[in-house]
């Protein structure tokens, strides 16, 4: 007679793996990998070959502006015409609009000047993000700025840049050297607004890189869309952004695990270092997914041998005429069948021999996902901006006429189903 099983009955493996994959086997993510990965920490450091830009230090009345509900700009400096003035003496009762930027008087120069600097037209970041997710607030649907109110508004718009403001140790945990306890608070945040001159990128040409333990372990586009091109190329790619990741961030970036955004303009023979990202979930795998980041096996590479082997030779001294038996290695073991295992060990290894360079393909969904906008789920109705800029006050009263309008809407829709009885 089969014994039923009972509740008490070791789970399968499959339910075991499927314990495993409810969360991603990331390593702690500490708070000084996350400042590590801050603009201001490893700019300096690669600066001969990153982008021309500017990192701002912020005073604690910027950053509390930006925190700050609403959007309110600084009046524009704009010269005024005959008729401005013919209007000014027609409303002197009119309020004047209120400058926010009285309280951060030297941010307000030090951006005005930087992009005056830069040629007229630089894009902003915070010390991780840029407000990728509000460039449809910008007259260019880009992140070009040519004036301070253009940077202001980008940034107060961006979800992206809140997130840096708000949260930036979510999930994080101290470092060991920190604290002797696990909940110790998160360090002060040095925050600094980026403006990098502008420069009209191929968006094709930006790659996203992983690297583990100080092993680039794999690459992939950072736009997804198909491009033809890149296929023929991809060898030659692979090998610059190896070769750069060999020279100039392997050794020197403070942490064995991170993200590192590469560009390679024509003609492709030199990379610039456009930014870097925390070994963690809120980076975007993009082409991948963690899971199969984390489970991925180092490349091989070519191992380069540091000198040649030390090599021996067996004599037979029997008689005058000494005769060599054999040569070998030094160290090298005697026992045929400890060669052989160490053949099958090495054969049994299925470690790639190269990083993974990933590609949209041209039959790819997401290569023809054209009607989908970027960053949708950060964008507000149109209405809902306008009240927001014109102050506390505004959202007030738009709540109101959202209000009545739905109060009508329902009346209306009761009388109809009334009179359809």
């Amino acid at each position: 007679m089969p014994h039923p099983e009972s509740d008490s009955q070791p789970p399968s493996d499959s339910a075991t793996e499927q314990e495993q994959l409810t969360s991603l086997p990331f390593p702690p993510v500490t708070h000084s990998h996350i400042l590590n990965c801050s603009f201001h920490s490893w700019q300096p450091r690669y600066r001969t070959f990153t982008p021309k830009s500017r990192a701002l230090p912020l005073t604690t009345s910027f950053v509390s502006y930006l925190r700050a509900d609403g959007i309110v700009l600084p009046p524009e400096d704009i010269q005024p015409t005959d008729d401005d003035k013919l209007d000014a003496y027609s409303d002197d009762s009119a309020e004047e609009e209120p400058d926010p930027s009285t309280e951060w008087k030297e941010i307000h120069a030090q951006v005005k000047s930087t992009i005056s600097e830069f040629g007229g037209i630089v894009t902003p970041k915070l010390n991780w993000s840029a407000p990728k997710d509000a460039s449809w607030m910008s007259a260019t649907n880009d992140l070009q700025c040519r004036t301070p109110n253009d940077v202001y508004l980008l940034l107060k718009s961006s979800d992206f840049v809140t997130h840096d403001l708000e949260y930036p140790f979510d999930g994080c945990v101290a470092d060991s050297t920190d604290s002797s306890s696990s909940d110790a608070s998160p360090p002060e945040v040095p925050y600094h607004l980026v403006l990098r001159k502008y420069v009209n990128f191929n968006p094709s040409l930006e790659f996203r890189c992983f690297v583990r333990n100080r092993v680039l372990l794999c690459i992939c586009q950072r736009d997804q869309n198909h491009f033809d091109f890149l296929f023929p190329m991809r060898d030659s790619l692979r090998s610059r952004i190896q070769a750069f990741f060999d020279e100039k961030l392997k050794d020197t970036f403070p942490d064995p695990n991170f993200v590192f955004d590469v560009y390679l303009p024509p003609p492709h023979q030199r990379a610039w270092l456009v930014d870097i990202n925390p070994w963690a979930e809120r980076t975007d795998p993009l082409l991948f997914g963690w899971l199969e980041i984390l489970q991925m096996k180092d490349p091989i590479g070519i191992q380069e041998e540091d000198g040649a082997e030390e090599q021996f030779v067996r004599l037979s001294l029997n008689g005058n005429n000494p005769t060599i038996l054999d040569t070998g290695a030094a160290g090298e073991s005697d026992s045929e069948s400890e060669s052989e295992e160490d053949l099958e060990d090495e054969f049994d290894d299925d470690n790639p021999f190269l990083p993974e360079f990933r590609l949209v393909k041209r039959d790819d969904p997401e290569a023809y996902a054209f009607t989908t906008p970027q960053y949708s789920a950060s964008k507000l109705p149109k209405e809902v901006v306008e009240a927001s800029m014109t102050g506390p006050g505004g959202m007030s009263e738009f709540l109101g006429k959202w209000q009545d309008i739905l109060a009508k809407q329902t009346q209306e829709s009761d009388s109809d189903s009334e009179g359809g009885r």
